[in-house]
């Protein structure tokens, strides 16, 4: 494996790979690092003493986010995230932008880059070997379910804006899946004519309304075109949420306390999550498992992380709460004194 300097600078590297999927196929995936407080001499990666993160950005996103990555490196972390097959670094222009026939065909790329991030801690000096795994929006859709399928090999979830569900309810969702189901057996890329809405986009993007630097050319401002078999993919995800993921390891869900539904923009789409139905997604929150803490973020963007900046701060005080109460206090040689 080759690390280069990544598109966000000297602080960051990036090194594309290919996993051959359960279904033979190879999908090419890229995994970037943050490396300004985790390089060590002889270009190895130390262990932070909280273990590492893996974040999964969403559905047409890459990951961008500086202030996210150098948050979990203040806090003990080795921070990593990787940019899924026809995503963002991994865009290749022989495959569709965004599309994924089964959330699942994610499984190798995310093993891959997981066996990447064990292989480093290994070969660093002593710390704890915990894994958090963190996704936004369809990321915390994909991160979810991959845990329930592989309950070893995390130790904490984290996420963001997860899409659990459907705007509305359920009854959308089966609704949905009765209208798409017969166009994606019968040709999963078509392209579905539905509205275009870039009030998000138009929220976080310096080349928009928002602060933060998005490149284009990698994150469409109106999003990758919804083709059937994706959607009927991700239909499926909410299906297996709604009947419980039985999740035994600690989760955290984050999202903003209100939503801004509509065709037209308005300005509360500034201070709200203009993509999904947060009361939704709170009440399928307690469907992940045993151990959730729902945190809702007064002011939140979609992800609450690109919020503005006394919002974020809360968000990030919130998870940082939250490190301390599960994570720091889990690992033995954090715990306080005295504490079995």
């Amino acid at each position: 494996m080759e690390w280069e300097t990544d598109i966000l600078g000297e602080d960051f590297q990036a090194c594309t790979f290919d996993a051959t999927g359960s279904d033979g196929v190879v999908r090419r995936a890229t995994l970037v690092r943050h490396v300004s407080s985790a390089a060590v001499p002889g270009g190895s990666v130390r262990t932070g003493s909280n273990g590492a993160v893996l974040f999964l950005h969403g559905w047409s996103d890459y990951f961008f986010n500086v202030e996210l990555a150098r948050f979990w490196s203040r806090h003990g972390f080795i921070f990593y995230a990787l940019d899924m097959h026809n995503h963002g670094r991994s865009l290749q222009p022989e495959t569709p932008g965004g599309y994924v026939a089964h959330l699942d065909d994610y499984d190798a790329e995310i093993r891959k880059a997981i066996e990447l991030i064990r292989a480093e801690q290994a070969q660093a000096p002593a710390g704890t070997h915990a894994l958090t795994l963190m996704g936004h929006s369809t990321g915390g859709l994909i991160a979810a379910l991959w845990v329930s399928r592989n309950p070893d090999d995390v130790q904490y979830l984290v996420l963001n804006s997860p899409w659990l569900e459907m705007h509305g309810s359920s009854l959308v969702r089966r609704a949905a899946q009765t209208m798409v189901g017969p166009i994606a057996r019968l040709r999963p890329t078509a392209v579905l004519r539905l509205p275009e809405r870039g009030f998000y986009y138009r929220s976080i993007s310096r080349s928009a309304e928002g602060e933060w630097l998005v490149d284009d050319k990698i994150r469409p401002p109106m999003a990758f075109p919804v083709r059937a078999g994706w959607l009927r993919a991700v239909l499926a995800g909410h299906s297996k949420v709604a009947r419980g993921l039985r999740i035994d390891i600690p989760v955290l869900v984050l999202t903003s306390s209100a939503s801004a539904n509509g065709m037209v923009w308005q300005e509360v789409m500034r201070r709200s999550d203009a993509v999904l139905d947060v009361n939704v997604i709170a009440v399928r929150a307690m469907a992940l498992g045993r151990t959730v803490t729902l945190e809702r973020v007064d002011g939140g963007l979609h992800d609450v992380f690109l919020s503005a900046a006394p919002v974020r701060a809360d968000a990030y005080a919130r998870l940082a709460r939250w490190i301390r109460g599960f994570i720091e206090y889990e690992e033995p040689d954090r715990r306080p004194e005295g504490v079995q």
